[in-house]
């Protein structure tokens, strides 16, 4: 079976998926972490792997940059993979000084002033929810290591760069403690298609502080993230 996307025989894509954003994350994750890989994409390089971890069968598929490319990609598992639970893990920057550089949040729904749900299928929300049973669970193993976390709501936006960032503006109406642009398609269509999702992020930046991890530790310093979703993969 393949996709306009995706070149993976069905039985190739594992009913647990980890999404980094990063093809290189993916490579990472999959070359430390995972054992008796197989390499089962690399169209458009959005690399994909598929192994075990501690006798788990999962696959780490990158998602690309930003709502249309997750949306894709999240998509294609969820309806023509039957892909069950798809945990995304990624980067975001601090909108509250409450939240610092390196801190996991665990992402319990998102905010988002896209059209992309209005325009996949005519859902007017502006809020998208993680998946309870998964969250939990995610939280659960986060005790269970002793982890620092936080827990909240993100900005999911279009924009990287913006003229005029009201950032303080977010927080004060929607409370959100930081932004990032791929979670609510993620949300959404998991919601659509009757499947599971959940969201861990690592602050990799801040709006308060102007501080910011490089782009080096983006790719291979996130292994409290990694860990955690892999410990929490094993549950499912």
């Amino acid at each position: 079976m393949a996709t306009p996307h995706i070149e993976s025989k069905k039985e190739d894509i594992a009913k647990v998926v980890l999404m980094p954003g990063d093809p290189l994350r993916a490579k990472y994750i999959a070359d430390n972490y995972l054992e008796n890989v197989k390499h089962v994409n690399g169209v458009r390089n959005i690399l994909a792997f598929t192994g075990t971890y501690k006798d788990k069968e999962i696959t780490v598929f990158a998602s690309g940059m930003g709502m249309p490319s997750m949306g894709i990609y999240s998509y294609e598992l969820f309806k023509f993979y039957d892909v069950d639970y798809i945990i995304r893990i990624g980067t975001a920057g601090a909108y509250s000084d409450t939240i610092n550089v390196m801190d996991l949040l665990l992402v319990e729904d998102c905010y988002s002033e896209s059209s992309y749900a209005k325009e996949q299928s005519n859902n007017s929300d502006n809020i998208a929810s993680a998946s309870k049973e998964l969250f939990d669970t995610i939280k659960k193993t986060a005790i269970e290591l002793g982890n620092n976390y936080k827990t909240g709501r993100v900005h999911c936006s279009d924009a990287f760069y913006k003229e005029d960032n009201n950032y303080p503006e977010l927080v004060k109406q929607y409370n959100c403690l930081a932004v990032e642009m791929e979670t609510f398609a993620l949300f959404q269509n998991a919601k659509l298609l009757n499947k599971k999702a959940a969201c861990i992020l690592t602050i990799s930046d801040s709006f308060v502080t102007k501080t910011e991890i490089s782009s080096e530790q983006r790719e291979k310093g996130l292994d409290d993230m990694i860990k955690l979703a892999l410990e929490s993969c094993i549950k499912l």
